[in-house]
């Protein structure tokens, strides 16, 4: 979607949407064999029209599809209308791979007679990140002022954390300041909350049959509602049942083409909202500043996957996605419970080194089996990693450091039909109905 946009935006901003009268779309490798499932054809249709994935109404989204399809017409940025068939203009080209990312689109525009006004290559590295052909893939925005705190591994984050006395949550902030107000930075990361909480709910709340053929069948509704009914909440186990309940309702809705927070991918979103959640339920004392040092701690923790490896599960398979998400939120999890900042990062490293060479697999591309379950096995394995690392002293044999560099290589070392192409594991070993 943001790819989409973008694409429009130097349209107009070259002089040149006036004069467009056709826009072609090429998928390139992952992004063709699971771009069906995924949503990604709906998406670029709702960037053309010159939406973002942060203010789109997502119940309005399948009647503008429709109407597109209908009319054979998309309105760029909803000003200019243009025919477009869908099924010539938004191509999947499974054969082919752009060279810089397995997730490469390009975009043509041309005019009444043909001839090419503006084409643009982009990569979708994963997390809603894009970045232009010719720019790294691991780019990331630079600060207008030096950071205090900088950082690119773990091992320089506690350095830096022993070095002033500082928790992870509290580098974090100071680091975020540079580029924005203190409660600019707060604010900001509870709109993210807010946005974590309304997708559980949402997804306590909606019943029925996922999209695309597979028949799966949403199960959180049921669940919230059993689980309210439960008296045995005495039951040791029945805190796992509500975290469950958490990264199903999350991920039913991202399935479902509903609004979720990229944590750090739509794939692996329900795992952070769902672990948060715990901590609000069940830790003592919890309460919104500690909900922001929850998401700061994630975002560091992230931050040296994307820098020193990949979230993208077409780039490393599903252990940059759900073992990236774990591992955040493990590390999250413990800082908000006391944790050290050796703990924090003991806590991140137990829930990758057990995610290790997690494959992609998703069956029919779509992001439901094993993708919904295994967000909710990884939320799990998050709470058990922090509460590990907390009953150590923050010592350990393999460092962080050690285990993003052993994903990276366990990612380039997988097959690529086991990284987001439909193509190996569960999504060729079981039979679409």
């Amino acid at each position: 979607m943001r790819a989409a946009r973008r694409f429009v935006e130097a349209l107009e901003r070259d002089g040149l949407f006036d004069r467009t009268a056709r826009v072609v779309v090429q998928l390139y490798g992952s992004l063709a064999h699971t771009g069906k499932g995924h949503g990604t054809d709906v998406a670029v249709l709702l960037g053309l029209e010159g939406e973002s994935p942060e203010d789109t109404d997502v119940d309005l989204v399948p009647s503008r599809i429709e109407r597109i399809a209908r009319e054979r017409k998309i309105n760029l940025l909803g000003r200019r209308s243009v025919a477009f068939h869908t099924e010539s203009e938004i191509l999947f080209l499974r054969r082919k791979t752009l060279p810089a990312h397995p997730n490469g689109m390009r975009f043509v525009a041309s005019d009444e007679t043909g001839t090419t006004l503006l084409e643009k290559t982009y990569y979708s590295v994963g997390g809603g990140f894009v970045v232009d052909d010719g720019v790294s893939t691991t780019a990331s925005i630079a600060p207008d002022a030096p950071l205090p705190y900088p950082f690119t591994t773990g091992a320089e984050l506690l350095r830096l954390c022993k070095a002033h006395g500082l928790s992870v949550s509290t580098l974090m902030l100071e680091n975020e300041k540079v580029m924005r107000s203190e409660a600019d930075v707060r604010s900001g990361i509870m709109h993210l909350v807010d946005a974590m909480r309304a997708c559980v709910r949402r997804g306590c709340e909606r019943e029925g049959i996922l999209p695309g053929g597979l028949k799966v069948k949403r199960r959180a509704a049921a669940l919230n509602r059993r689980l309210k009914a439960d008296p045995n909440a005495g039951d040791a186990l029945h805190a796992m049942d509500w975290v469950n309940l958490w990264a199903l309702a999350v991920n039913e809705e991202n399935a479902a083409g509903g609004r979720v927070v990229t944590a750090p991918t739509n794939g692996a979103a329900g795992i952070v909202p769902a672990v948060l959640h715990f901590y609000g339920r069940y830790i003592a004392g919890a309460d919104d500043d500690g909900a922001v040092r929850f998401l700061l701690t994630a975002a560091a923790i992230g931050m040296l996957y994307k820098i020193n490896a990949s979230i993208s599960g077409a780039e490393v398979g599903c252990q940059g996605e759900v073992g990236v998400a774990c591992s955040m939120a493990a590390g999250a999890l413990a800082e908000v419970m006391g944790g050290t900042p050796e703990q924090v990062e003991n806590a991140a490293e137990i829930a990758m080194e057990h995610n290790l060479g997690l494959t992609c697999d998703p069956i029919g591309g779509l992001v439901q089996v094993p993708c919904i379950e295994r967000n909710a096995m990884g939320s799990v394995k998050a709470i058990n990693a922090a509460r590990l690392a907390l009953r150590g002293d923050g010592s350990h044999l393999v460092s962080l450091d050690k285990v993003i560099a052993t994903m990276r290589q366990t990612g380039a070392d997988m097959l690529t039909k086991y990284k987001e192409t439909a193509r190996g594991g569960l999504a060729v070993n079981i039979i679409e109905c």
